[in-house]
This record gives C-alpha cells, sequence and structure tokens, in this order.
C-alpha cells in the first residue's frame, strides 16, 4: 500500500507542477480588415504562475468554437518543449485572417490557430488527446469565453475584442469569469521581464505576504500593494483594499481555510496562497 500512495503521490506532485504553467493573455482579431485591429495574428501568451521553474514537453494548445468540440487539424498547436521559471511568460502567434494590425514581439512559437475574437474555448493540454470538458484527464488549463462558450473553469470569461485582450488578473481560482478581465493587450515573449511573487523579496526588503499561515487574523504586507483582493476558493471576492509595506489587511470575518491574495506591485500583478488557522 505504501508504494501505491508513493505513486499517486508522485502523480500528484506531477499534476501541480504542471498547472502553474497556465493560459495568461489571448486576443482573437487577428488580421481582418477592421482598421481598429490592433495585430496582424491571434497570439496566446503561457504563464508560470508557480514559484518553482517548469517544463512541459509534448504539450498541445487545442481550440474549439464556442459550442463546437476540440478535434485536432488547424485548431491544435503541438508545442516545442516548454521551460519557464517564476513569472516568465511564453508567447505563441496563431491564425491570421487578413493583413489589418501590427506585429506581435518576436513570438516563442507560431502556430496557425484561428481564434474567434469573441466567443470561443482553448484548452492547454498535456497530450493531443482532444478534451472533451474542462476537467479532462489531460487538461493542463482551460479558458472559455465569450457569453456562447458551452465549456468553462466555473464560469466564461468575458469576451476579447479588436481592441481588447482577456488576460488572467493574477494567480488561478478555476473561475474564468474572475480570473480573466479585458484591457489592453500587453503580449510579452519568454524575454519580457515580468513580476512574480517570488520576485517581489528581491525588489523590496519584504514578501509580498509576509505570513502566508495566517494566525493573527492579519494579513501582513512587505511592500506597497495597489488593489489587493482576498479570493476564496470559489473565486469569489471577499476582501480587497491598498496597503503600504508593513501594512496589514484584517480577515478576522473569513473562516479558516485556503485564499489566494492578489494585487499589483510596481505596476505588476501578483499572487500568493495563503492558509488562515
Amino acid at each position: 500500500m505504501k508504494k501505491i500512495f508513493t505513486i499517486l503521490g508522485l502523480i500528484s506532485a506531477t499534476a501541480f507542477m504542471n498547472a502553474q504553467i497556465v493560459i495568461n493573455e489571448i486576443y482573437g482579431a487577428g488580421g481582418g480588415s477592421n482598421a481598429a485591429i490592433l495585430y496582424k495574428y491571434d497570439f496566446v501568451e503561457l504563464k508560470n504562475i508557480g514559484s518553482t521553474s517548469v517544463t512541459l514537453n509534448g504539450a498541445y494548445l487545442q481550440y474549439a468554437s464556442a459550442t463546437g468540440n476540440f478535434n485536432g487539424g488547424n485548431s491544435n498547436h503541438a508545442l516545442p518543449s516548454i521551460t519557464l521559471a517564476p513569472g516568465q511568460t511564453y508567447l505563441l502567434q496563431e491564425g491570421s485572417v487578413g493583413t489589418a494590425g501590427g506585429d506581435l514581439p518576436t513570438p516563442d512559437a507560431i502556430g496557425t490557430i484561428n481564434l474567434s475574437g469573441s466567443a470561443g474555448k482553448i484548452a492547454l493540454t498535456s497530450n493531443s488527446t482532444a478534451p472533451t470538458s474542462a476537467t479532462s484527464s489531460n487538461v493542463l488549463d482551460f479558458l472559455g469565453y465569450g457569453s456562447t462558450a458551452n465549456a468553462f473553469e466555473g464560469a466564461a470569461a468575458p469576451p476579447p475584442s479588436n481592441t481588447t485582450s482577456i488576460a488572467r488578473v493574477a494567480g488561478d481560482t478555476n473561475n474564468n469569469a474572475t480570473d480573466f478581465v479585458a484591457g489592453a493587450p500587453t503580449p510579452k515573449n519568454s524575454t519580457s521581464g515580468s513580476l512574480a511573487v517570488s520576485d517581489v523579496k528581491a525588489a523590496k526588503a519584504g514578501n509580498f505576504v509576509k505570513n502566508t499561515f495566517v494566525k493573527s487574523d492579519e494579513i501582513t504586507f512587505g511592500t506597497d500593494v495597489k488593489d489587493v483582493k482576498v479570493y476564496n476558493m470559489f473565486g469569489q471576492v471577499v476582501k480587497s483594499a491598498s496597503v503600504q509595506q508593513n501594512g496589514t489587511v484584517n480577515v478576522a470575518e473569513l473562516a479558516k481555510g485556503n485564499y489566494i491574495v492578489t494585487g499589483t506591485v510596481n505596476n505588476e500583478p501578483v499572487s500568493q496562497k495563503i492558509l488562515k488557522d
């Protein structure tokens, strides 16, 4: 029995490691004929939101229309081996339906997927098997966006447009509606600088969240943080604030358990999982 538990533990650890690389931002209006379109190509940006480097081998980006099925072909992008450090992004240039828009930053990989600019489904998978739901066993991350999407994590993310992408707020609460917001596109390749939770300690004297195990009903922050939000594990915002270095946020009214704390440090999003005792 010990051997079985050990194997299961290793499988769980591997799944957790892979889950650190997530879909971070998408833009689906690439090309076309509308003068307002910003980029010639659709793009998908991946990001390591964890605290350790992660490698993906044999992974695929898979796309389906809002109500369609994942079925391979031009809707699949076989990804090269990817290793991302904490906070590092990876830019996938995808398809185009015209010539409008400017060039993307130099992409890390190029595919041919034509994303919908209003509603669709994207899965990051560990292999080429077509997922049948957001929770299929090979799904590393899943994004359903737009009002007509029939599959998603939690609820559908808002739609992008000719002039907006949808981008991850910070961490991953497994709720597309709260994890993603529409805004100005910010495509970044793997050479772009980005700030992860682990970088805050180097930038300031303390950590983003200094006490990830909260016993005193107060979360203490090691740096100035704007737009602090505390999410429960259902993706609901249960507390919001802005704090200065060594400032605190009182969470006495919150039940014991795990929460995700997000915020903005030096104009970059950061996040940290905490446990309230």
